[in-house]
């Protein structure tokens, strides 16, 4: 009989990422091509956490949701920090 494990295997994903800078532009394009208003869906979607305030067009929902939303508020913040530090 073989030894077989009674522990969980977890699986992961090597798959990479575009970094989140050019996600967050990717998105806001798509948005703004499909009619929306890319500031207001974006903050929808960070504060509610659902996904239908981000259009599936041009797969901008699953890019987005690659990332955790605290990762995209930090790239936010850290993008506007930087701008006012000039």
């Amino acid at each position: 009989m073989a030894n077989v494990s009674q522990e969980t295997m977890m699986f992961k994903r090597n798959r990479e990422k575009a970094p989140v800078e050019q996600t967050i532009r990717e998105v806001c394009e798509a948005l703004k091509e499909k009619g929306y208003n890319p500031k207001d869906q974006l903050v929808g979607y960070l504060l509610s956490g659902d996904p239908t305030y981000i259009t599936s067009f041009k797969d901008a929902r699953n890019k987005l949701r690659q990332y955790e939303r605290y990762e995209l508020v930090e790239e936010l913040l850290e993008s506007y920090l930087s701008g006012i530090k000039k």
